[in-house]
């Protein structure tokens, strides 16, 4: 058998049937649900008079809706009635289909890509789907992982496989060692700047190298949740002793001598030396800084010692366009520099940047300090309530208190406008969420994409900062 990359492997192991045309059937391991992409699947199954094909198989949760105040009250404490049907529906169908799925009151409820990992649901060389493009997270663990439409998640619940076309092989390689101070969420807004929001079109995307070695999980996570960004399908990265580490012990993780067959397995789930790919890009890890998105997409983006672009100076009369539009949109203006971007809010949370170690550094970055009194609002969501659970006994949650933060409950909060935490129209926000297209935080919201340090830091001065000197 010729060399193959992971995801070669991967393929192989979940491919059911194949067609002349290139189209084929895989089987799919792990169905994570959330109340936004489900109702009309579960409807589908019902007007079809099927059940689910494994019922195991499934996970749900809610986030994307709940509210991240109140939630002593459950469902009744949702005001808005759209979102109020959607959780209430998917508690409703996870209870007749018996699919288990943490509910707002569960301490294991939260985000979807931060509670499948946290519960060992995701495991390294499963196919995991999702009604959400984001699904590409759970790709740190060695996995295929990525989003799937409405439709599909009907598919899956019915059939247990998906109809899907093979993608192309993308290497991205971040050699040498980071600067003290940059994360995993500079990195892949470094990649992402470098390779455009079409860069990863039609591939799956593995990152490897020096730097990505040396990541804890939660940063591959991050690492691989914005491989959509990049305008991949799918972002994975290899199985080591980090990944083991990391799954052992977890709820949904094998025992005993299942777990010795299985970590002898997952040894497996790396790409072979001689592995050839469609498509591969080189970062160096030492030129890499703090990053700050400043448009309207995430491959706006500059270093936190530069400024703002200028559109007469893009050759690309479609990119300088584009540019033109976004400055109008955000308020700003060309060779301004990015530190004097004046913030309104400050958001820590969404399934890029929630879990315990991003609490940790913004914790460490607020230590003693006040969030500016510029700022209107500081908020911190972690990832899940286990996430939150965890922060609370470290101590995170008073040292965000004390600084001025509000603490919150678990959920998608302001990542995206689909419940009560929202920008109003014109306000910027330091966001450690993924996205920043007009309107995501709110209408008229204006989204700056920062690691958690960054987020941190612009809270206490009012404005981006560099953030290594708060971590010297």
């Amino acid at each position: 058998m010729s060399a193959q990359t992971l995801y070669d492997k991967l393929w192989r192991d979940h491919l059911v049937a194949e067609r002349d045309d290139g189209s084929a059937l895989i089987y799919i391991d792990r169905h994570l649900l959330h109340e936004v992409t489900s109702p009309q699947a579960f409807e589908g199954l019902r007007l079809a008079g099927r059940e689910p094909w494994r019922i195991d198989a499934n996970l749900a949760t809610v986030d994307h809706n709940v509210p991240t105040t109140g939630r002593e009250k459950g469902v009744q404490g949702i005001d808005d009635p759209v979102s109020k049907i959607q959780v209430q529906t998917l508690d409703e169908n996870c209870d007749k289909f018996g699919i288990l799925e943490f509910k707002m009151q569960d301490l294991r409820q939260g985000i979807v890509h931060v509670i499948g990992p946290e519960q060992g649901a995701t495991l390294p060389g499963m196919t995991v789907v999702c009604g959400d493009s984001h699904t590409s997270t759970h790709g740190a663990f060695g996995a295929l992982a990525h989003g799937i439409g409405t439709s599909e998640v009907e598919h899956v619940l019915a059939t247990q496989c998906l109809i899907q076309k093979k993608m192309r092989n993308m290497l991205v390689r971040i050699d040498g060692q980071l600067m003290p101070g940059v994360s995993a969420k500079d990195v892949v807004l470094a990649v992402i700047r470098e390779i455009g929001t079409a860069g990863g079109t039609g591939c799956a995307i593995e990152f490897a190298g020096d730097v990505v070695a040396a990541m804890s999980m939660e940063g591959r996570m991050t690492m691989c949740n914005m491989a959509i960004e990049a305008g991949a399908r799918a972002g994975m990265i290899a199985v080591d002793e980090t990944t083991i580490e990391y799954i052992k012990g977890k709820p949904y993780a094998p025992k005993g001598e299942q777990w010795r067959k299985a970590v002898t397995a997952w040894n497996d789930l790396k790409s072979d030396t001689d592995a050839v790919f469609d498509k591969v890009v080189v970062l160096k890890g030492n030129e890499i800084k703090p990053q700050v998105s400043w448009g309207t997409s995430p491959e706006m983006v500059v270093a936190i010692d530069e400024c703002i672009p200028d559109p007469a100076q893009q050759d690309d009369p479609v990119k300088r366009e584009g540019y033109q539009r976004a400055l109008e949109y955000m308020g700003l203006e060309a060779n301004m520099p990015v530190t004097s971007i004046r913030l309104d809010r400050i958001f820590i949370g969404s399934c890029t940047n929630s879990r315990i170690e991003d609490l940790r550094i913004a914790a460490r970055v607020v230590d003693g300090k006040k969030v500016s009194p510029t700022i209107k609002q500081a908020l911190v969501v972690p990832g899940s309530g286990l996430v939150k659970q965890q922060a609370e006994k470290e101590g995170l949650d008073k040292i965000f208190l004390d600084a001025g933060f509000e603490w919150r409950a678990p959920g998608c909060s302001m990542c995206l406008a689909m419940n009560a935490d929202k920008l109003g129209s014109g306000e910027h926000c330091a966001s450690t969420s993924n996205r920043n297209f007009e309107g995501r935080q709110g209408h008229g919201g204006r989204t700056h994409l920062v690691s958690p340090a960054m987020a941190a830091a612009a809270a206490t001065a009012g404005h981006f900062v560099d953030v290594r000197p708060f971590l010297a």
